[in-house]
């Protein structure tokens, strides 16, 4: 999530809710794909292997975690492009709302969920046949959307009203609204515990909120502007991209505490798990960069060069090929990464 979920989009700049979200693990994969269209490096660590154009504006980014399908919220042109994650190439490109933002993928549905930021709707996609098979009316500037896959549930941030509708995924009926934030943006769920993570833009806080009550439960302070977030499932931590700050703020899952401040490049947007080996990837909007994290040792081991304006970001569990949208123009750039 995104000042872009994830993203978290380029027409309307301001703010950005970034949702990444990483689906649960099913099983260890022992050898590494690499997609036909790009060249594995000759030497170890992530480096750019290539870019895909797709349309104006591009914001957030998802991955179907069983397909390796590529979904690109583009925000400028209003619409979403559909990535084959074997070949790199856009297979559909399909109609959504004004300024879609943030998007997600449920992978075991087969659906895919878009923030239009400028409608206050989301679009949901059929991953079978790329079309819109829904609209479904939320909250005021929806940013980020994030799901809870074990129980079908649809998040969305929706940063002019201060809330976070509550979607039901099977109905698409908005079934609860929270209340009580300040600018949400960035979205994210922790299936495991039960929590859902809002970071404030305006309240430089980080909400976590029950899904058994859909009530704030606890209220985290983070660096400044918050945009996006993502739970690490391998360290057990939520790590959140403070955009004011050029910082990553790492809070404990079981105490709902900042353990540690990570310093990164100029204005984090986004944030992505590689949820094998806890790796964490954040795209640095005003350094055109991404800075890569290691999950257990909380420090910057390497930064990747992409395009301009880069906001959001995902990892593909088919490969752990990483994904990064770069607002400022018309493509994503493509970072081989091992899943391992």
């Amino acid at each position: 999530m995104t000042r872009s979920g994830v993203r978290v989009s380029a027409a309307w700049r301001h703010p950005r809710g970034r949702l990444v979200s990483a689906g649960a693990v099913g099983a260890l994969v022992l050898a590494v794909a690499v997609p036909s269209a790009v060249a594995a490096p000759v030497f170890g660590g992530p480096v750019v292997t290539g870019t895909i154009t797709v349309g104006t504006g591009p914001d957030s980014v998802a991955v179907n975690s069983s397909s390796g399908t590529i979904y690109v919220a583009n925000g400028t042109s209003g619409t979403v492009s559909v990535i084959n994650g074997e070949t790199n190439k856009v297979t559909a490109t399909i109609t959504v709302g004004t300024a879609p933002q943030g998007v997600a993928v449920n992978s075991a549905t087969n659906t895919v969920y878009v923030a239009n930021n400028g409608s206050n709707t989301v679009s949901v996609i059929s991953g079978l046949t790329n079309t819109v098979t829904a609209t479904i009316t939320v909250g005021t500037h929806p940013s980020g959307v994030a799901i809870n896959q074990a129980t079908n549930t649809v998040y969305v941030a929706n940063n002019g009203s201060n809330t976070v509708s509550v979607i039901n995924g099977l109905t698409n009926a908005v079934t609860a609204t929270v209340a009580g934030l300040n600018n949400p943006t960035g979205i994210a769920v922790n299936p495991t515990t039960k929590t859902v993570y809002v970071t404030n833009d305006g309240g430089n806080t980080v909400s976590a909120i029950s899904v058994k009550t859909n009530t704030v439960t606890t209220t985290i302070t983070v660096g400044t502007h918050p945009i996006a977030v993502a739970v690490n499932q391998v360290t057990g931590t939520v790590d959140v991209a403070n955009n004011g700050g050029g910082t990553v703020s790492v809070i404990s899952g079981v105490t709902n505490k900042v353990t540690t401040t990570v310093t990164v490049g100029t204005g984090p947007d986004g944030v992505a798990v590689n949820p094998v080996n806890g790796t964490v990837y954040v795209t640095n909007n005003g350094g055109g960069t991404v800075s890569v994290i290691g999950g257990f040792f909380s420090t910057v081991t390497a930064t990747i060069t992409v395009g301009t304006g880069p906001e959001g970001i995902a990892v593909s569990l088919v490969n752990g090929t990483v994904y990064v949208t770069n607002s400022g123009g018309t493509t994503v750039s493509v970072i081989f990464a091992s899943l391992l």
